[in-house]
């Protein structure tokens, strides 16, 4: 039998070019259309993403770190290009804590970073990021993440739609068993918020708030707006609080699972 890293790396690459850079020990930015990829010797060390929070974002919105003192440590050390270590040394932020964190922070900004586009990507040579060392990923770990993370979501609701388009709550949720976390995020759902504002809203990671967002998809709680048709509709308190209801999709597949849901539900 076939061990799943072994298969998965079996895989043609998500992005050429970063095997590429990887297998020539290259440094600088790999920089994609959904985010950058920041590489020191062929290994990723950082990551950022439009689609993600931001390290600082998860540092301070769990209460890790106080927002002036995030921005102490840039004014301080960002220019010499070590403020991780000042955030260590100077006894702001645990060192596991910031490794989990920073860890957290480039495994989700590289799942949207390395998602499929058509637009060509670019690569500087030299470029370093400001955070400073941490902890270095090889490359190939990073991408069998990457798709490890693909197949989780489409095994809990195969309508990636949810992922990027604006939600709209079908149910306020007071009939299903929702864990604590859940909740919050439907409560963010207001018809015009993607799961990435849901996410920096809540300071959480963005990849587990999109398996928040597929888990409540699943349970029929909320859908992608596919369509406002009046710009009104678009508003949260449009008909005295109903939700807006996002046009069916023309996808028989997604169809088919709608109904089998709806089927279940019924039983």
């Amino acid at each position: 039998m076939t061990s799943a890293g072994s298969s998965t790396a079996a895989l043609p690459p998500l992005s050429p070019m970063l095997r590429r850079l990887a297998d020539e020990r290259a440094t600088g930015a790999l920089m994609r259309d959904r985010g950058t990829l920041y590489l020191a010797d062929g290994q990723v060390v950082h990551a950022e993403s439009p689609a993600t929070p931001g390290i600082d974002v998860l540092l301070t919105a769990g209460g890790t770190l106080a927002r002036a003192g995030w921005w102490e440590a840039v004014a301080a050390a960002g220019a010499r290009q070590r403020v991780a270590a000042y955030l260590v040394d100077s006894g702001r932020v645990p060192g596991g804590a910031l490794e989990l964190c920073h860890l957290g922070a480039l495994y989700d900004a590289a799942f949207f970073a390395l998602a499929p586009t058509s637009t060509p990507a670019r690569f500087r040579y030299g470029v370093s990021h400001w955070i400073g060392p941490v902890h270095p990923v090889p490359a190939r770990s990073v991408e069998r993440e990457t798709l490890r993370r693909r197949e989780l979501l489409d095994r809990i609701w195969p309508d990636a739609a949810v992922d990027t388009a604006p939600l709209a709550r079908l149910t306020d949720g007071a009939d299903l068993p929702l864990t604590p976390r859940r909740r919050a995020v439907l409560e963010a759902v207001d018809g015009t918020r993607t799961a990435a504002a849901i996410a920096l809203g809540l300071g959480r990671s963005a990849f587990h708030t999109l398996i928040d967002v597929r888990r409540l998809a699943a349970a029929g709680a909320l859908d992608a707006v596919r369509s406002y048709g009046r710009p009104e509709d678009a508003s949260p308190g449009a008909h005295a609080g109903a939700p807006v209801l996002p046009e069916v999709t023309p996808d028989p597949d997604i169809a088919l699972l709608r109904r089998l849901r709806d089927a279940l539900e019924v039983l």
